[in-house]
């Protein structure tokens, strides 16, 4: 059925894979190198090589590498570009009003959407097959590293600037099916939002999750090393997070809700 809406979609035959494929959107950098195969991707985006953002960076070295500009795309005359919702709108129009077919693909809001975005961009390739055994192992790996409890344990993720993600997100799906409370979610935050540092200290949670932070200083990260923060650290446990391992609906987030499950293993033992 995917397979016959993306034929629909496009105008394409559905029985005619695409062989010149380019990915604009990390998340479906990500998707393609999975499933591609080898010669049919040619081009992702250049968050694909960063290791902050992207937990498949040899996989996509010696790949040529794109920042998404219409005019850059186009002239790779790809027969299929794979973007996120969010994607620049104007490279994004500007391609199909060139002709050029464009698959997009929503953000993962929850663990049940990898399943579906697998499905997605493996018939979008023509690899349906080899979509199938990565949903079939991802979903087997969810089992095995689920808590099987009601969530009880309250966790924060506080990053630069007290930002904090909250209820409707990947992230707090994550928290849920470990057995976590999200601090976010209960504060009122819905997607990405700012935890105030006070709403925090009077939460009190038993895990505060953090990112490591990047090369240099910035005034962001001062809130990180607030006196209040360090007491409120000194009583609850922490957990520095690797960021690729949490943006992208990929059965690599397996890493990440392995972690948070070892985490709530510790607090309760």
């Amino acid at each position: 059925m995917l397979a016959i809406l993306f034929g629909l979609m496009t105008g394409t035959s559905v029985l005619a894979a695409p062989q010149r494929v380019v990915s604009v959107n990390l998340c479906t950098d990500q998707l393609a190198m999975l499933l591609a195969d080898p010669g049919q991707l040619l081009s992702v985006s250049y968050l694909a090589a960063d290791p902050r953002a992207s937990v498949m960076v040899e996989a996509a070295a010696g790949r040529v590498l794109n920042r998404g500009g219409a005019e850059e795309v186009f002239l790779m005359r790809p027969d299929l570009v794979l973007a996120g919702t969010y994607t620049a709108r104007a490279s994004v129009d500007l391609l199909r009003r060139l002709g050029v077919a464009v698959v997009e693909l929503p953000p993962a809001n929850r663990l049940a959407d990898v399943p579906a975005h697998l499905r997605a961009v493996g018939a979008a390739l023509g690899q349906q097959a080899r979509a199938e055994a990565l949903v079939a192992e991802f979903n087997a790996g969810l089992e095995a590293v689920r808590v099987p409890q009601v969530p009880s344990v309250t966790a924060a993720f506080y990053h630069p600037n007290g930002y904090t993600t909250g209820a409707g997100t990947l992230a707090d799906d994550i928290l849920s099916v470990t057995g976590f409370i999200n601090a976010g979610a209960t504060a009122g935050v819905t997607g990405g939002g700012i935890l105030p540092l006070e709403r925090l200290v009077m939460v009190a949670p038993e895990l505060i999750v953090t990112s490591a932070p990047y090369p240099g200083a910035s005034r962001s990260e001062d809130i990180l090393r607030h006196p209040a923060l360090e007491v409120l650290r000194a009583k609850a446990a922490a957990r520095r997070m690797s960021d690729a391992d949490w943006i992208c609906g990929i059965p690599h987030i397996l890493r990440a809700v392995a972690g948070m499950a070892a985490a709530h293993k510790a607090l309760t033992p």
